[in-house]
């Protein structure tokens, strides 16, 4: 039985739409939540594909969130041996550090929709479901990173240059969250109450209209994406 875990850091962060693909193909998921598990008795190499969810820290910060430094040894590990990895947000920053390039601050947070720029690879991958003419993506970090040595960009946004990128075989990390679902986005929208209160042209009520106007077609677009990236690893 292939088995899906994911690496949770704040519990409305979520599988999303990929809690049902996962069900559809009969693999067996579950969820380790990150801040207050035992990581150290955690095999990086045991579940046939490992993804590591988002969250509103800094990935960087072992100080105060000692286990980032665990998880990043788990990803060097699982990404040594070339093993079916998706990462989002705060985990696609995690794969960006276990593969040795820089996080940081970006420009300018970037929270709610817009489009992504696609690469031509981009275009040539499961993330050509994602592109302007077909969806606009969620947006919700302030952080980014520099391209990883040996990845391949595959999107953009005018904000942040690095959203989508591939690496190795099995590896794929989303800055964006193309796995978010509408009606769970309001769990969202109260989790980061004071992120939202404190940013500028942001509130929950733009937020939720435009979930609802591009909510839908991101649903059926990720889905389509991640799709194609789960038929392409090869998983029984």
């Amino acid at each position: 039985m292939t088995s899906v875990v994911a690496l949770r850091h704040v519990a409305f962060e979520t599988l999303g739409t990929l809690e049902s693909l996962i069900a559809k193909r009969g693999w067996i998921s579950s969820y380790i939540d990150v801040p207050t598990a035992d990581l150290s008795t955690f095999d990086p190499l045991k579940p046939d594909l490992l993804i590591v969810l988002g969250g509103p820290i800094n990935a960087t910060d072992d100080l105060n969130y000692p286990f980032l430094a665990q998880e990043v040894d788990i990803l060097k590990k699982r990404l040594a041996a070339d093993k079916p990895t998706l990462g989002i947000c705060l985990g696609a920053q995690l794969i960006a550090r276990a593969l040795g390039a820089a996080v940081y601050r970006g420009p300018a947070p970037e929270i709610g929709w817009g489009p992504l720029l696609l690469t031509a690879a981009g275009h040539a991958s499961p993330v050509k479901y994602l592109a302007a003419q077909h969806t606009f993506m969620f947006h919700w970090h302030g952080d980014t990173f520099d391209l990883p040595q040996g990845a391949v960009l595959l999107a953009g946004t005018e904000t942040c240059l690095h959203q989508a990128f591939m690496w190795g075989s099995h590896t794929l990390a989303f800055q964006c969250h193309p796995e978010v679902r509408v009606a769970e986005l309001e769990n969202w929208y109260v989790g980061h109450a004071v992120e939202i209160e404190a940013a500028e042209a942001v509130n929950v009520r733009t937020l939720r209209a435009d979930s609802r106007r591009f909510g839908p077609s991101l649903e059926k677009q990720g889905a389509a994406c991640f799709t194609q990236w789960l038929d392409s690893l090869g998983l029984k």
